[in-house]
């Protein structure tokens, strides 16, 4: 099966599972059900990628910890590639894998897709009368309701996202880290924009999907410490 065969056949069994979980609901939710059913489908989704989070919290406390030794590195190593060497070295040594962090969101990222492609077909329904295929023009009160939960989100989000000041403000290896940080920063906001680009079933999954990403940074600032530092 080729790629594209293989997304279509995802795509499918997604709109497939949550139209399933609509008519489930629907003695209950009525009119909501299929609104109810793409907020309890991501859920799940979410959900089951909840070992890969606990891999990324295991990785980010393992640095933090081992962040006096970085320290070390990046005064002893001042030439870029023997950091780098040193650094991966040191945190393979501590089971830290270069990508540990990144699963989740390259996981979520064909799953994203998907939910776009879902989106733009969801099973029949509607919320206050809006049915999920409509716009921000067609369901402004509705959207109005989305927008402001993904603002207030975003804002949260990006507030518990400020980025550590460089330990050596002339290290450029810190120097671009702080840079990546401050632009994930700003990266919850781009929800908002989709939220009101997307059609109602989009957006309704985004909030949700967002809502949860907020409570894995609850989580993980609980459980991961802050970096120790070092006397100069």
């Amino acid at each position: 099966m080729s790629v594209t065969g293989l997304f279509h056949a995802v795509v499918n069994a997604a709109h497939t599972a949550i139209t399933a979980l609509a008519t489930h609901l629907d003695p209950v939710a009525g009119s909501l059900a299929a609104a109810v059913a793409i907020v309890v489908f991501t859920l799940l989704v979410r959900a089951s990628l909840t070992p890969l989070t606990y891999l990324q919290i295991r990785t980010e406390r393992r640095r933090a910890v081992l962040a006096p030794d970085l320290a070390a590195l990046r005064k002893k190593h001042k030439d870029p590639m023997e950091l780098a060497t040193a650094t991966l070295a040191l945190q393979r040594e501590h089971g830290i894998g270069p990508f540990a962090g990144l699963l989740p969101a390259l996981v979520q990222a064909p799953f994203f897709m998907v939910m776009y492609r879902v989106a733009l077909n969801p099973p029949a329904g509607a919320i206050a009368g809006v049915p999920l295929t409509a716009h921000l023009s067609a369901g402004l009160p509705v959207f109005a309701v989305l927008l402001a939960l993904s603002a207030a989100i975003a804002w949260w989000s990006s507030r518990r996202a400020v980025p550590p000041a460089p330990a050596d403000p002339a290290d450029p290896t810190q120097q671009a880290a702080a840079m990546t940080a401050k632009l994930l920063k700003y990266l919850p906001w781009l929800s908002v924009l989709a939220v009101a680009w997307l059609p109602l079933a989009g957006g309704l999954y985004l909030v949700t999907s967002a809502a949860w990403t907020a409570a894995e940074q609850v989580v993980r600032r609980r459980l991961v410490p802050a970096p120790l530092t070092t006397a100069s």
